[in-house]
């Protein structure tokens, strides 16, 4: 398996080659589905690439934030939990006919109720069945989940069966030409579980080209120091630990907290987000954001002492810690299975706490808050990490393989 900085190194086609249009299928905002900001940054940056003369945008939203970005076409055909996405985005693409395809999933992005989430994760393979080359890129397992404290399934036996359920899905995505993944060891398991070649190591790449970084970036604001949370909100994702954390924190004297729960329902649990601010509306200093947009996201994390991740589950890697590395921020972490080994792999860095124990959490923040020498570091760690290379390189990579699976159709023909 040849390695990501590898191929990053090789030239794509000669620029005098015909420009490439691609089709890309992902969760895009304004749509709430997970994925959409990845889905934003890399379109925005494979639509910047000299040799992509159009990217093709199938999302499950308008043209709101796409409107922004020169290159890109865009059309609305899929929805989460509609039982018709994958037929839907196939005849899309056959109107398309673009060159190649590519598809930035995760096992829930076509929705949370198990036919219509399950048959839309069988578009890759219809497309491919076309005859179109594609690649699917891949953020998470279904081996690698427990299914019922993600909130997938309510008893032992249902979970038995998803992952069952999960392990065909797999094997349909391996259909695809190819089947990219960010984790080494995802990549390691496929391989030997599936018995499958077609997968690759991808780099999952930084949202931002950051110049090198000065003390500056380190900094937080005067004033309250804030504790901030950002992900979509109810299943394996809760808020109620960190707000119990909260409480003690406030009650051991730290009076100049602030607590930033950004972000919006998962799409599982809709509703989750405005109980919990019912709850809290006589907790002081707790500010809810709802849905962020991309230009808000630079201060949301800038603005931030410590980035919380109030996990009882993982799903993969996370696209919120290579964000809080961006901007250098220090992380505080839940110690869940193979989670810190995950992390670590990539480079990043936190504090942790015992899932589930809002006393083990309290004290990781107050780790961070009560030494800015330790906050710098780990900010330090986690930047240099997300840094290492930027979506528009991970772009290049993409269209390196394009390129060499067009190459390759060509000669066998």
């Amino acid at each position: 398996m040849m390695q990501s900085d590898e191929l990053l190194a090789q030239e794509a086609a000669p620029r005098d080659a015909q420009a490439l249009r691609i089709a890309v299928i992902t969760a895009f905002p304004p749509g709430r589905s997970s994925l959409n900001e990845y889905g934003f940054h890399f379109v925005k940056a494979l639509a910047a690439q000299d040799d992509v003369a159009e990217v093709v945008l199938l999302a499950d939203c308008g043209e709101d934030e796409s409107s922004q970005l020169g290159g890109v076409t865009v059309e609305e055909c899929w929805a989460p939990n509609r039982m018709g996405s994958a037929l839907s985005i196939a005849l899309a693409v056959r109107r398309a006919r673009p060159d190649a395809v590519l598809f930035n999933l995760q096992f829930a992005t076509f929705g949370d109720r198990r036919v219509p989430g399950a048959l839309g994760l069988l578009a890759p393979w219809l497309v491919r069945a076309m005859g179109f080359p594609t690649i699917v890129l891949l953020h998470n397992l279904a081996d690698t989940v427990d299914m019922q404290v993600a909130g997938f399934a309510r008893s032992k036996l249902a979970a038995r069966v998803m992952r069952l359920a999960g392990r065909f899905l797999t094997r349909a995505l391996l259909r695809a030409d190819l089947l990219a993944l960010t984790i080494p060891r995802y990549v390691e398991f496929v391989r030997s579980s599936y018995r499958s070649e077609n997968v690759v190591l991808a780099p999952h790449g930084s949202f931002t080209d950051m110049p090198p970084a000065s003390p500056a970036d380190f900094a937080v604001p005067e004033g309250h120091r804030q504790i901030m949370a950002f992900g979509k909100w109810g299943t394996y994702k809760t808020v109620d630990v960190l707000v119990d954390a909260y409480r003690l924190l406030r009650a051991r004297g730290y009076d100049d907290l602030e607590l930033v729960l950004a972000g919006t329902d998962s799409p599982n649990s809709p509703g989750y987000m405005a109980a919990v601010a019912d709850r809290l509306s006589d907790l002081p200093g707790v500010r809810l954001t709802g849905y962020v947009a991309e230009q808000d996201v630079p201060d949301l994390f800038r603005s931030a002492t410590v980035v919380a991740f109030p996990y009882q589950s993982t799903t993969g890697s996370s696209g919120v810690l290579h964000q809080a590395g961006e901007y250098g921020r220090a992380a505080v972490l839940p110690r869940i299975g193979d989670l810190i080994d995950i992390i670590e792999e990539e480079g990043f860095a936190g504090v942790y706490f015992e899932p589930g124990d809002p006393a083990s959490l309290a004290d990781a923040l107050a780790e961070v808050l009560d030494s800015p020498g330790r906050r710098v570091e780990l900010g330090r760690r986690n930047h240099a990490a997300a840094s290492g290379i930027p979506i528009v390189e991970v772009a290049h990579w993409y269209v390196v393989h394009l390129r060499r699976l067009l190459s390759d159709r060509t000669a066998t023909r």
